[in-house]
């Protein structure tokens, strides 16, 4: 009985701080401002930084996908389909040991009823205090709103290379 008690005490501990985590982060993906801003900053830290992988999370709908694209090493264009967590086994590692800072420059955005298109111009950075990028490119993100938040569904992206600058009208100051 004892052991019983400690079981339900324990998850009821849980799923008490879970509900004060989903509490605070929403008000993360309250508005599409906040969403982008904080899929931004989730992302971004200083070598040796730990991200907040849960929050990350907490920002994508079920079954969403991070995509990236660019070319293979037979010169053809290629994507990837990646969920969160598999996005986090394979670039997690990487900005905790190089470093990253993602700095949106310009967007467009493009709503429909409760669906969202943005165009998110970004630039790379290894530290917070780098002047010049590193890399450079474009987020197509599609989001929800659910009516209560906002959900991330799909990160598309491709970087800017030699052959395939970024346009203008993606460049232009916000």
């Amino acid at each position: 009985m004892k052991n019983i008690l400690c079981i339900l005490l324990y998850f009821t501990i849980s799923i008490s701080l879970h509900a004060q985590e989903t509490k605070k982060y929403l008000k993360k993906v309250s508005s599409l401002d906040t969403t982008l801003e904080t899929l931004y900053d989730v992302i971004s830290g200083e070598k040796g930084e730990q991200r907040n992988w849960e929050l990350f999370k907490f920002l994508f709908a079920p079954e969403a996908k991070l995509i990236p694209s660019g070319k293979s090493k037979e010169d053809i264009f290629k994507v990837r389909y990646l969920s969160p967590d598999e996005y986090i086994n394979t670039s997690g590692k990487w900005l905790l040991e190089n470093g990253f800072f993602e700095k949106e420059i310009h967007r467009t955005v493009n709503t429909f009823g409760n669906i969202t298109h943005v165009f998110s111009t970004y630039e790379s950075f290894k530290s917070k205090t780098d002047k010049k990028p590193f890399m450079r490119g474009i987020n197509s993100i599609q989001l929800l709103n659910d009516g209560k938040r906002w959900w991330v569904v799909n990160i598309y992206w491709t970087q800017e290379t030699k052959e395939n600058p970024i346009p203008k009208e993606y460049l232009l100051t916000q």
